[in-house]
């Protein structure tokens, strides 16, 4: 990609076509966690180079408010959340959820401009363990579609969250590198030959294969696209195939192939042009794993791994990591501790937006050129007036989009797994809902 290409892909701020783009989608706030007490502490948040506040009121609404108060521009961060309203600490102007003022202290009662006074406030939606806004234009909101982690109650959907220091589109790449994991998590993701998939321990998710060196296949979609990264497995390898199915969905959502024990999600969610919010989502509607053994596992406890509120890693690139060397002469690959810490490590060296004009991709690198192409076209679409890709009606219900992990006879289509009806009729590509169901009962 040449320097100009490379910022269309990765800056968001102010008017970048990017930015345009993510704009017609919800996007992830903060975890309802984050803002779970009625009248409690308001979060700053920063998303597309955005500033808000997010506070629950008296009575349990959330609102999303511009962080500056319309006044005097002080921020409404430092306000007092009381009454059913956000009041500024300045002069004691007070808002409600909708961006209404509800109270103008200094001003007199009968003045004007408390009848007429507003500050900018974003919809909201609170699904599946997030505060969802919409950023775009108010007079088009589309409406909210839910995330297939939403199929889950909340006690089976578990969240780790982490600041990234570096551009949104270099953490992607990340997510859908299946390549990548034979390496850089091999110590986390050893194989066994006693496990025909993904098997999660308290460690490790065991693998049945050995080969570093996956094949890989794309297929666009109406939301994004599907790869498949097919493996040869330790057992009949003569008759099946290991293959993961992951699915990129626009802007920045990323369905990683599941274990044995809980679906995995990811969102990468722009805070600005250099830096980035990463969640990592873990469900099942009756398995899953609990949010302090998710956190733990991977790395990411609240005051121990994480600084609260603001996310900050304390093994960062000041620190190396904390990468041990006597570790890895033991045996461990990275010396690292953490999956989203090594993730992070690779991410971050590549500095605040990574030079893809020096990129050398190889064959194994065919999602990561779909989505540079594909998300860059995107962004030349929105430039041009067009709508977003994926927010284009009849859209594939977001709820019903899944990975895939396991075995697969040779020479069945793994496109043609867990693929919804809604899907099938939007695309036409396949022949008939039983032809899906077949193969689904096949590779269960």
């Amino acid at each position: 990609m040449t320097p100009e290409q490379n910022d269309l892909l990765c800056r968001v701020e102010g008017e970048a076509p990017m930015g345009k783009l993510m704009r017609q989608h919800w996007l992830p706030a903060c975890m309802i966690e984050d803002v779970a007490e009625p009248d409690g502490t308001p979060l700053r948040v920063r998303l597309l180079g955005e500033n808000m506040v997010v506070f629950r009121n008296t009575e349990g609404r959330i609102g999303a408010l511009d962080e500056l108060c319309p006044h005097r521009r002080a921020s409404l961060a430092f306000g007092r959340n009381e009454e059913c309203g956000l009041r500024c600490l300045y002069h004691g102007w007070k808002f409600d959820v909708d961006g209404n003022a509800v109270d103008m202290s200094s001003e007199p009662v009968d003045a004007k401009l408390r009848g007429t006074m507003k500050t900018k406030a974003y919809p909201v939606v609170e699904s599946a363990g997030f505060v969802w806004v919409w950023m775009g234009d108010p007079e088009n909101v589309i409406p909210f579609s839910p995330p297939n982690w939403s199929a889950a109650p909340a006690e089976k959907i578990s969240i780790v969250k982490m600041h990234g220091g570096c551009n949104w589109a270099q953490v992607l790449e990340g997510s859908i590198d299946s390549a990548h994991s034979s390496s850089l998590h091999s110590s986390n993701m050893p194989t066994a030959t006693e496990v025909s998939g993904s098997t999660a321990t308290d460690t490790a998710w065991l693998r049945p294969s050995a080969d570093k060196a996956p094949k890989i296949e794309v297929q666009k979609t109406p939301f994004g696209f599907r790869y498949a990264a097919i493996r040869k497995p330790l057992i009949d390898a003569d008759k099946q195939d290991y293959v993961r199915m992951t699915l990129f969905q626009a802007p920045f959502t990323v369905h990683i192939p599941s274990n044995d024990q809980y679906h995995l999600s990811q969102m990468l969610v722009p805070i600005d042009d250099v830096n980035t919010m990463f969640y990592w989502i873990a469900w099942h509607p009756t398995k899953g794993i609990s949010q302090d053994a998710w956190r733990k596992f991977c790395g990411a406890e609240i005051g121990k791994d994480v600084e609260p509120v603001t996310f900050k890693k304390r093994r960062n690139a000041e620190n190396n990591y904390l990468q041990d060397r006597a570790l890895m002469k033991a045996g461990d690959f990275t010396g690292i501790y953490g999956i989203p810490c090594q993730d992070m490590a690779m991410w971050e060296s590549m500095g605040p937006i990574a030079d893809r004009s020096e990129d050398l991709l190889g064959s194994s690198d065919k999602a990561i050129f779909t989505f540079r192409t594909q998300m860059y076209r995107a962004a030349q679409a929105v430039q041009k007036g067009e709508p977003a890709l994926g927010a284009v009606e009849p859209r594939v219900p977001l709820a019903k989009l899944m990975s895939f992990e396991g075995m697969v006879p040779k020479g069945d289509d793994w496109r043609l797994i867990n693929v919804s009806e809604e899907e099938r009729r939007l695309t036409g590509v396949f022949a008939d809902k039983e032809e899906v169901e077949d193969l689904a009962d096949a590779v269960s």
